[in-house]
């Protein structure tokens, strides 16, 4: 047994000496060029453009601008190497004490918790490795790292690292990092800005102050702690930094439809690939319409800091705009702060869509025979559900109207008459052209259809909506035009789907009646009001979970919904008149509009009716009417 031990103890030592051996060899028998770095080939960026051709947006990989060490100051070099390596000018490129401690740590947690990487082993990676992790490489890696240690001085390593660290969003290098965040050079920043620099490396897609401010702030002020202990800063200072806000400069290219550009990013990466999207130079014709989105941003994030202020509650949504005929997409927002959540409320967000169904409802009572013009009762009203229970629906007004025609039932939103109508039509043709419309559901065939007891994105209840105002036909809504490489050649074309869902007849009737609908809401708006034809439609979903305002002119169509993320409610008598319209008519207000009236079928005429019995009313307009096409 003893000889087996020693035999092993003999072969272990042989082993080792061999490894060390070779390790030795390559540190003194091979050298690392850093002319490669210089060498790089400038990728060509991909540039985004608005609906009129004018760049709004880039994707590329290369800002970079160098800086000599001696350029920066302390305190920016401190702040690296508290965050990265504080023992950075002892070791000789790797570090046994952080590699035994990282080591003991990840095997007390059972994962990976805790690196052990040198800013030298850091560059080593920038020079010669992908983002792939593998024993082998990681082997290598200190090797190389012992390799530059000799061959060049901790000066001249770290000049070299800050110089090319990237920071995120296509920023490479400690210079071009301030100059994006805060408009200034590296030389002139301050400590918080500096440790601020140093929290974003870790992982610039969680600490990049552009992606997520509170992220960066708290990983910032922890680097200004660790700057105090190393006596790199005093307690002073420390409590001074930590205390300055981010002051993280927003440009028009980061603020002008944020979400938006993060899904044309991750639709573009999918269709061609990362290195064609941030190196191929290609040209993306967008749909959108700089000023509609600009309009439509202010009055988004004014209207949401305002409901935060006086609901005291966490209000968020989403909306879009889309040419009424193309259903290009002129304006998205899918959140009020794209720097606190990435999530695309307008395209990711599903919630129940309210009464905004209810035209749907109306139009296949059209395409079944009956007419706005005929009479149901609006009165208490009970089902009994196949569980037993009974079902008691009630109007937002918890009132009653007795008799009224379909027109007033569908322009003041009356739920008892929709559920009526929606049971004497059946749910299917609603749900036919609710799928038309391409919404997905999952839709069942209760009376609380009526109710808009199904869930929606916004872009599916766009798409749906629009079909008013685009004479009855389907149009996708979409943000890409078309794609051209480098060499102006049109490598990729937008196929939008287009489908009649219903007749210009049906869809005309309709439209009459919900400009009836916008205008019950004009006395909400002071001044000045639209210079075109415009119809609405509210909704709302129990609880006020979700506010939905649903309108267009003859050429643009736009739905905002606002809620809470966890769908909670926002409260007691919370209407979208007071939440959803104003963003709505801020974004319509003020739009200049060629088309002033909506496109009817010729064979509609207009007739006046007493809005309760349905009966014709010739003459002047007179309190109790309204007008329907017939």
């Amino acid at each position: 047994m003893k000889s087996i031990l020693n035999y092993l103890f003999i072969t272990f030592i042989l082993v080792s000496s061999c490894l060390l051996g070779a390790c030795f060899y390559i540190v003194y028998n091979h050298s690392v060029d850093f002319s490669v770095l210089e060498q790089y080939d400038h990728a060509k960026p991909s540039i985004v453009l608005d609906d009129e051709g004018h760049e709004w947006a880039r994707f590329q990989l290369d800002k970079r601008e160098p800086i000599a060490l001696y350029q920066m100051p302390p305190h920016l070099i401190h702040a690296f190497i508290a965050a990265e390596d504080w023992n950075f000018f002892n070791h000789a490129g790797i570090s046994w004490r952080g590699i035994i401690r990282s080591t003991l740590v990840n095997l007390y947690h059972r994962r990976k918790v805790q690196g052990a990487s040198t800013i030298t082993q850091q560059l080593v990676k920038l020079l010669f490795f992908d983002s792939k992790k593998t024993f082998e490489r990681k082997i290598k890696e200190q090797l190389l790292a012992l390799l530059v240690e000799r061959q060049f001085t901790k000066e001249q390593i770290l000049e070299t690292y800050l110089n090319h660290v990237c920071f995120g969003c296509g920023i490479y290098g400690v210079q071009a990092a301030s100059q994006r965040f805060w408009k200034k050079n590296a030389a002139d920043i301050s400590p918080a800005q500096a440790a601020t620099l140093a929290a974003i490396v870790r992982s610039p897609a969680h600490y990049c102050p552009l992606v997520s401010a509170p992220l960066a702030e708290k990983r910032r002020n922890i680097i200004l702690h660790s700057m105090m202990k190393l006596s790199f800063i005093t307690h002073e200072a420390y409590e001074q930094a930590r205390n300055k806000p981010l002051e993280v400069i927003q440009d028009e290219q980061d603020s002008l439809a944020p979400h938006l550009r993060e899904t044309i990013r991750l639709h573009v990466e999918g269709l061609f690939g990362r290195e064609m999207l941030y190196g191929g130079g290609l040209h993306i014709k967008t749909t959108l319409n700089k000023n509609i989105q600009q309009k439509a941003t202010k009055a988004f994030r004014d209207q949401c800091l305002h409901l935060k202020n006086t609901l005291a509650s966490d209000i968020d949504g989403a909306l879009i705009s889309i040419e009424a005929k193309t259903g290009q997409i002129k304006a998205l927002i899918g959140g009020h702060d794209f720097s606190s959540s990435k999530f695309n409320r307008a395209l990711q967000a599903r919630r129940q869509i309210g009464s905004t169904i209810k035209p749907l409802i109306y139009a296949a009572a059209l395409q079944a025979g009956m007419s706005f013009a005929d009479v149901m009762v609006d009165e208490p009203y009970e089902l009994l559900q196949q569980n037993g229970t009974m079902w008691q629906p009630n109007n937002y007004n918890k009132q009653f109207d007795g008799p009224i025609t379909l027109a007033h039932a569908l322009s003041h939103s009356n739920n008892i008459v929709a559920i009526k109508t929606l049971l004497a039509v059946g749910a299917q043709p609603v749900i036919g052209l609710a799928r038309a419309c391409n919404m997905t559901g999952p839709f069942h065939s209760y009376p609380s259809l009526a109710l808009g007891c199904v869930d929606g994105s916004l872009y599916e209840v766009t798409g749906m909506f629009n079909i008013f105002a685009n004479n009855g036909e389907y149009v996708e809504p979409h943000y890409l035009t078309w794609i051209k490489d480098a060499w102006g050649t049109k490598i990729w074309k937008s196929k939008p789907q287009h489908r009649r869902v219903m007749s210009s007849r049906v869809s005309g009737q309709v439209v009459k009646v919900l400009t009836h609908s916008l205008e019950r809401v004009r006395w909400y708006w002071p001044t000045p009001w639209l210079d075109c034809e415009a119809l609405s439609k509210t909704g709302t979903t129990n609880d006020s979970r979700t506010c939905w305002f649903a309108g267009s002119t003859p050429e643009l169509t736009t739905v905002v919904y606002i809620g809470r993320d966890d769908n909670r409610s926002m409260g007691e008598n919370i209407y979208p008149v007071k939440t959803a319209f104003p963003i709505w008519m801020q974004v319509h207000s003020g739009l200049p509009s060629r088309q002033k009236q909506f496109a009817y079928d010729p064979s509609l005429k207009e007739l006046r009716i007493n809005e309760k019995t349905g009966a014709p009313v010739y003459g002047a307009s007179v309190p109790g009417t309204l007008s329907i096409m017939v």
